[in-house]
């Protein structure tokens, strides 16, 4: 249906359901090509609740829902999510006491993200699957977000310091927006500054809150930005502009000094190497393996080097880490191995000494979240073993489920999946990562259906 098509219609007062569903999806492009937008009005994460508003609007009015395979693994976490909130308020030993109230907002968050990623990922897939919404559309919208986060990572490389007071933190009460996780919501700052190098180093964060998250979304985003550039439609000179990007997106990924998204590049090579060598292409593996190692080759001969050098050498968060890590498992095996405490916790202390504790010079510093430096040891705690189950049961039936899709999307969507696995160790998934990873699920899903009906009510439940 063409926009003329669709004017006459309205022009004779009816709105043709075809024309209308044509803009149904419009919301969530919104959402994705606008969110150098949103970060720079201080909304960020903050406006996926409102997508996710009209996404469960939009899905209520239907009569039949469409469900991606393995998706009833994923509403078995949410539940394993849901019985964990039992737990809010018991003290696990060796945490600062809290009340059943006090880790509500914490626990609020992270459930309400939970289903409002859901909610926009389900609603993805069901107008993948009745044609409201190109699958091209949406690889082309994430591989945007990969050329976003290189461009915040060469803002925070080269402009650290860059940061201001946006138009929705000055809205907030002064105590609540100098909260620290508030200023990761609503503050757009280019780096996380810190000096685990011995003097102070900007890290890329944005437009993502934490430099983390940042490693986090450029890893799986940069999945689609191959993709989009190399495997689908598009003219020679927007090829050769995607390869001067990847190239230099090389420069922010190595001065994020992130180790996480240095191993987490080379896990994605290495397993879409085996993909294309399973599936018969063996040049196709070649040219991958030759594009990693002249990566490689142009990290090791140039400054750039020095660089990963110098951050192999200081493992800064290597201890703390551990210790969180351990503890964080014995408490839930010891205490609470089913459901878990339904949120993190602080611990008293460090790994050192029990009367560590944070400072006016150093705020951070002291107690250890349990539970945060992870999404899996996150999951294991807030949510024991059930929602660890769960949560693991969900991913590796995906992998299974499409083992032999071996289609540029069937890789790349596989290869994020795959990814989430291995940085669950070390990254948290919520919000962004979590969202563009279930994004590629039912990228991954919607490319495998047989041709459906377009027509609503006919729609089959899968």
């Amino acid at each position: 249906m063409t926009l003329l098509a669709a004017a006459r219609s309205a022009g004779r007062g009816r709105i043709d359901p075809e024309a209308r569903g044509a803009g149904e999806g419009a919301s969530l492009t919104w959402l994705l090509a606008g969110f150098p937008l949103w970060w720079a009005l201080g909304m960020g994460v903050l406006v996926i609740p409102f997508v996710a508003a009209v996404a469960a609007v939009k899905l209520v009015r239907r009569r039949s829902i469409s469900v991606p395979p393995a998706f009833g693994w994923w509403l078995l976490f949410l539940l394993a999510v849901t019985l964990s909130l039992a737990n809010l308020g018991f003290d696990p030993p060796g945490t600062v006491r809290e009340t059943w109230f006090s880790s509500l907002p914490g626990a609020t968050f992270r459930f309400g993200f939970y289903c409002c990623c859901t909610l926009i990922a389900l609603w993805a897939f069901n107008l993948l699957v009745e044609g409201k919404l190109e699958r091209d559309t949406l690889i082309r919208l994430l591989a945007w977000l990969f050329a976003v986060t290189v461009a915040g990572g060469f803002l925070g490389t080269f402009l650290g310091s860059f940061e201001y007071t946006s138009p929705v933190e000055a809205l907030l009460p002064k105590a609540v927006a100098k909260d620290g996780f508030v200023q990761s919501l609503v503050h757009p700052a280019a780096a996380q500054t810190m000096d685990f190098l011995g003097y102070e180093t900007p890290r890329p964060a944005a437009p993502w809150g934490y430099t983390n998250t940042w490693g986090n979304n450029f890893a799986i985003t940069a999945v689609w930005f191959v993709v989009a550039a190399f495997c689908t439609p598009l003219r020679t000179k927007w090829r050769v502009a995607a390869f001067v990007l990847l190239v230099a997106s090389l420069v922010p990924a190595v001065y994020s000094m992130n180790r996480g998204l240095w191993l987490g590049l080379a896990a994605i090579a290495v397993f879409a190497a085996l993909r294309l060598l399973v599936s018969g292409r063996p040049g196709g593996m070649l040219a991958l393996g030759g594009a990693g190692c002249a990566a490689v080759l142009l990290v090791v001969l140039t400054p750039l080097g020095t660089v990963v050098q110098t951050r192999l050498d200081n493992g800064h968060s290597d201890e703390g880490r551990a210790f969180s890590s351990e503890r964080a498992a014995e408490l839930v095996i010891e205490h609470s191995p089913v459901i878990g405490f339904g949120s993190t916790r602080k611990t008293l202390g460090s790994g050192e000494s029990i009367a560590v504790g944070p400072t006016p010079e150093c705020p951070r510093c002291g107690g250890r979240t349990l539970g945060g430096n992870g999404q899996l040891w996150q999951v294991m705690f807030a949510h024991g073993i059930l929602g660890t189950v769960t949560y693991l049961g969900f991913a590796l039936a995906v992998l299974w489920r499409f083992r032999h899709d071996h289609t540029a999307v069937g890789v790349g969507g596989s290869a994020v999946v795959g990814f989430s696995l291995i940085t669950m160790f070390y990254y948290n998934a919520l919000v962004t990562p979590l969202l563009f990873t279930l994004l590629s699920y039912v990228l991954l899903a919607a490319g495998r259906l047989p041709e459906v009906s377009h027509h609503g009510p006919e729609t089959e439940n899968r």
